[in-house]
């Protein structure tokens, strides 16, 4: 992919995510946070290595990006457990995300700058998508995606309920299928 790359996410490891969210909400006024439990993957391989990955994520619209909070459900390696290890009790600022033409083109040119593939996940409708690695020159991972008309969907109607948001309880659980 050539020219810039902008960020249309931020996302922070979190013990509960739906805490995160209303911490969030009350701090910034972000949101409202759309919820997904469970978030089901058909296939995660960790640093060359399939493994199970059930993680849970809060999404809201944060200014002109959105804001993830995300929390892993299941004991072992991951790129979350990379950054911030099982057991420690830290939690913080875990990626950003961009878009990107083609997620594999993109894992390897990463890859080519010392950035290597921390993880590639396939969702069950098939959407793909990968943490390079960034966290030696970023700080943080950066997660690449293409943007498939669901997930523009998504970001979308995200954006959208930030817009027509008038108060209430700002967690609304979703489902993922």
């Amino acid at each position: 992919m050539t020219g810039a790359l902008p960020i249309r996410q931020v996302a922070f490891f979190v013990e509960d995510v739906r805490t995160a969210a209303r911490a969030h909400h009350a701090a910034f006024g972000s949101g409202p946070f759309f919820v997904a439990d469970n978030i089901p993957l058909a296939r995660a391989v960790h640093r060359g290595v399939a493994r199970e990955l059930d993680h849970t994520s809060a999404y809201g619209q944060w200014g002109d990006v959105m804001v993830e909070f995300v929390s892993q459900n299941n004991p072992g390696p991951s790129p979350f457990r990379d950054v911030y290890p099982e057991g420690s009790g830290q939690w913080g600022m875990h990626h950003i995300a961009v878009f990107v033409d083609d997620v594999d083109a993109e894992i390897a040119r990463f890859s080519g700058t010392g950035a290597p593939c921390a993880l590639r996940a396939e969702m069950t409708d098939g959407f793909v998508f990968a943490f390079a690695d960034t966290t030696a020159t970023l700080g943080v991972m950066t997660e690449l995606y293409a943007p498939a008309p669901v997930l523009l969907d998504f970001y979308a109607m995200v954006a959208q309920a930030a817009q027509d948001w008038r108060g209430g309880d700002p967690i609304q659980t979703i489902r993922f299928s």
